[in-house]
C-alpha cells in the first residue's frame, strides 16, 4: 500500500488527522471522545495508547522504586505490624534473593509461594524478580492433592510456605505428599511425590523438620551472591517468564498461566496511569489475595511503579479490618471485588468510621452490579471509583473505566480497552459483529499470556496464531468503545471472585464410591455474586446426604469449591441428543430452593 493510500484509510477512519503532526499531550480522551462521536459500526476497537510501553524487567522495577520514591513507605502489614519503605524493600529483597542463590536456586528455576497476605509474599515476590526465579503463585486455600498436583506440573524447585492460616498447618500438609520430610535434611530432600521440590522454606520462627526458616534467607548470601544478582539483572530480559498463576480448567485439572515480566509490568504501569495514580500520593487498601492477578499485579507492582503504599489489613479478608484499616491508615483507595464491597458497605453502615480519606478505588474479580457500584461511590465517598475487567491470561487487565466516566457508565459497563490493547467481538466462526451483537470478546496485545505450562492444546484453543485470545466472555460493545459482559460462554462459576469450574468438582465427587453422576452449576446469590449448586445422583443403597457429603469434601478440596446447594436426584434433565441441560437444573434449583 502507497503512503497516500495509507493517508487516505487513516483519515478515512478518522485515526489520523493529520500526517505528521505532533502527538497530543492528552491522546486518551480525544481518542475516547473521537471513538464515541464517530459510532463505531463494527465491533472492534484498538487504543494505541498514550505512554510508551517499559523495557524493564521486575527486578529493575524494584530499583526504580527505591530511587523514585525511596522514603515512602511501600507496604503496612497491619496484623504483622510492619513497616517498609521502598529503600528497605529493595535491601531486604536483595538479602533473601542473595539468600535463595546461596541455598542453590539459580535463574529460571520455579519458586512457589503458598501464603496468605504478608509482607513475607510481597518481599518474595521482588526478591524472586531480582533473583530471575519463576515465581509460582499457589492459591493458599489449596489442600494436598490440589497442591501436589500444582508443584509437579511446573516443576517447582522450592517452596515458601507460610506457618499456618486458619486451620491449614503447611508443613503438616506438605507432610501427608511427602512423609520423608519429617526425617530429611533440609539440604538433601529426595520426595518420592514431589522429586523436583529440593527446598522447602517455612515464614516460622521455629525448627521444622525437613526446611530452611524464611529469616535464615537474610543472612545466607554473601558478597558473592551479591555479584550474581548484578550479573542477572544485567542478562534479564523483560521478555523472559516470571510469573505462573494457576486457573482452574475445564479438564478438571487447574492450568499454568506463563506471564512475563513485560506482561506485568506494563500492566500494572496502565492500571496505576489510568487511575491516575502519577498524580498524587495513593494508599491503598489492599485486602484482595496476593496470589491473585488482581492483587499482585495491580495491588503491589502498580504501587511499586508509582510509590502508592499497600496496606494490607489482615492475612485474609476481614470487612470490619479493612475500614479500620482505611481510617486508621487514611487510605486513598480500596480494591475488592463485589463480594467484598458488599461486606465493607454493611459494615461501615454498621458502624460508621471515619473515611473521608476514601476517593477512589477499584472493583474486579466478578460481576459488578449496577446498584453496588453506585453504593460504593455514594456511601463510601469513592467518586473516582473504577471498575475495571480481565483475567489471568491477559495479565490481567484489559479494559478499565476512568476516574472521569460519569456514575451510569461506571455502574454500566466495564470501561474502555486499556492502552495499547485491541478488542473485538466475535460469532463463532471467529468474525467481527456489527456493534451493539453480542458474541465472544477476544483481547489482542503485549498483555497476552506466552500460553500454558505443558498444555499446546489448550494454548492453542484459548489463543490462536494471530494472537487474539479468547476470553470466553459473552460481550457487546457499544459505539465509544465501551464494553458489556452479558454473560460467559465457558461454564464458569466466580463465586466472591474465585474461579471455580464445575467440571473439577463433578470428577471429584465421582471418586466418592457412593456417587454415580454429578452435576455442578451456578445459582446467584446477592453475596457472592454467585454460589455453586450440585444434583447428585447416588447409589441405590446409599445414606448418603448433603451434610455428609460436604463432610467428606473437607481437607480434600478447596473450601470454596465445596457446593453450598446439594440435592439428589434420580434423573437429570437431557436434550433429545443425551445432552444436559444445566440451564434447566439452575431452575429448578431456584424454585425448590426459593432462591430469588
Amino acid at each position: 500500500m502507497s503512503v497516500s493510500a495509507v493517508r487516505q484509510w487513516l483519515q478515512h477512519n478518522k485515526l489520523l488527522t493529520c500526517l505528521g503532526q505532533k502527538w497530543s499531550p492528552s491522546p486518551v480522551k480525544s481518542f475516547r471522545r473521537q471513538r464515541s462521536s464517530e459510532t463505531l459500526s463494527w465491533s472492534y476497537v484498538s487504543n494505541p495508547g498514550t505512554w510508551p510501553l517499559l523495557g524493564i524487567h521486575l527486578g529493575q522495577m524494584v530499583d526504580r522504586a527505591e530511587d523514585m520514591f525511596g522514603d515512602r513507605e511501600a507496604i503496612v502489614s497491619i496484623q504483622q505490624g510492619k513497616r517498609r519503605t521502598f529503600s528497605q524493600v529493595k535491601q531486604e529483597s536483595q538479602q533473601i534473593a542473595a539468600g535463595l542463590l546461596a541455598v542453590g536456586l539459580e535463574p529460571g528455576d520455579r519458586l512457589g509461594i503458598w501464603a496468605p497476605n504478608t509482607y513475607e509474599w510481597y518481599l518474595t515476590l521482588m526478591a524472586a524478580a531480582k533473583a530471575g526465579l519463576v515465581l509460582v503463585n499457589i492459591n493458599p486455600a489449596y489442600r494436598p492433592n490440589e497442591m501436589e498436583y500444582c508443584l509437579n506440573k511446573v516443576s517447582v524447585k522450592a517452596i515458601i510456605c507460610h506457618e499456618k492460616f486458619k486451620t491449614s498447618d503447611y508443613h503438616q500438609m506438605l507432610c501427608q505428599i511427602a512423609p520423608e520430610l519429617l526425617s530429611s535434611s533440609k539440604d538433601d530432600l529426595n520426595l518420592s511425590r514431589l522429586p523436583f521440590l529440593k527446598r522447602v522454606i517455612m515464614c516460622s520462627e521455629k525448627d521444622v523438620s525437613g526446611a530452611f526458616k524464611f529469616g535464615d534467607l537474610y543472612d545466607a548470601g554473601d558478597t558473592s551472591h551479591v555479584k550474581i544478582l548484578g550479573d542477572i539483572s544485567a542478562r534479564l530480559k523483560s521478555d523472559d517468564p516470571f510469573n505462573i498463576q494457576f486457573t482452574s480448567g475445564t479438564t478438571g485439572f487447574p492450568k499454568a498461566a506463563i506471564l512475563t515480566h513485560h506482561m506485568l509490568v506494563n500492566n500494572a504501569y496502565g492500571v496505576g496511569k489510568r487511575a491516575q495514580y502519577n498524580k498524587s500520593r495513593v494508599r491503598i487498601c489492599l485486602s484482595v489475595p496476593l496470589y491473585h492477578c488482581f492483587g499482585c499485579v495491580a495491588g503491589a507492582l502498580t504501587g511499586a511503579l508509582y510509590g502508592a503504599t499497600c496496606v494490607l489489613p489482615t492475612e485474609a479478608y476481614n470487612p470490619e479490618a479493612c475500614v479500620q484499616a482505611i481510617q486508621d491508615e487514611r487510605v486513598s483507595s480500596c480494591y475488592g471485588t463485589p463480594t467484598m464491597f458488599v461486606d465493607i458497605l454493611n459494615e461501615q453502615r454498621r458502624k460508621p468510621r471515619d473515611i473521608s480519606s476514601l476517593s477512589t478505588g477499584i472493583m474486579a474479580g466478578a460481576p459488578c452490579p449496577q446498584e453496588l457500584v453506585m453504593a460504593v461511590m455514594n456511601d463510601l465517598n469513592m467518586k473516582d471509583f473504577m471498575v475495571m475487567y480481565g483475567m489471568t491470561e491477559t495479565s490481567p487487565v484489559s479494559f478499565q473505566c476512568y476516574p472521569t466516566d460519569s456514575p451510569q457508565v461506571k455502574s454500566s459497563t466495564i470501561g474502555f480497552p486499556s492502552d495499547h490493547i485491541e478488542a473485538k467481538v466475535a460469532d463463532e466462526d471467529g468474525q467481527v459483529v456489527r456493534i451493539g451483537e453480542a458474541g465472544e470478546l477476544c483481547i489482542r496485545g503485549y498483555c497476552n499470556f506466552l500460553g500454558y505450562w505443558g498444555d499446546p492444546e489448550k494454548t492453542e484453543e484459548t489463543m490462536g496464531p494471530d494472537r487474539w485470545l479468547k476470553t470466553g466472555d459473552l460481550a457487546v460493545l457499544q459505539p465509544d468503545g465501551y464494553g458489556q459482559i452479558i454473560g460467559r460462554i465457558k461454564d464458569l462459576i466466580i463465586r466472591g471472585g474465585e474461579n471455580i469450574y464445575p467440571a473439577e468438582i463433578e470428577n471429584f465427587f465421582l471418586g466418592h464410591p457412593s456417587i454415580i453422576e454429578a452435576q455442578v452449576f451456578s445459582v446467584p446469590d446477592a453475596r457472592m455474586g454467585e454460589e455453586v449448586a450440585a444434583w447428585i445422583r447416588k447409589a441405590d443403597d446409599a445414606e448418603l446426604t448433603a451434610t455428609t457429603l460436604k463432610e467428606w469434601c473437607k481437607g480434600k478440596i478447596a473450601h470454596y469449591k465445596v457446593p453450598r446447594y446439594i440435592l439428589f436426584k434420580d434423573e437429570f434433565p437431557k436434550t433429545v441428543t443425551g445432552k444436559i441441560q444445566k440451564f434447566v437444573m439452575r431452575d429448578v434449583t431456584m424454585k425448590e430452593l426459593n432462591l430469588n
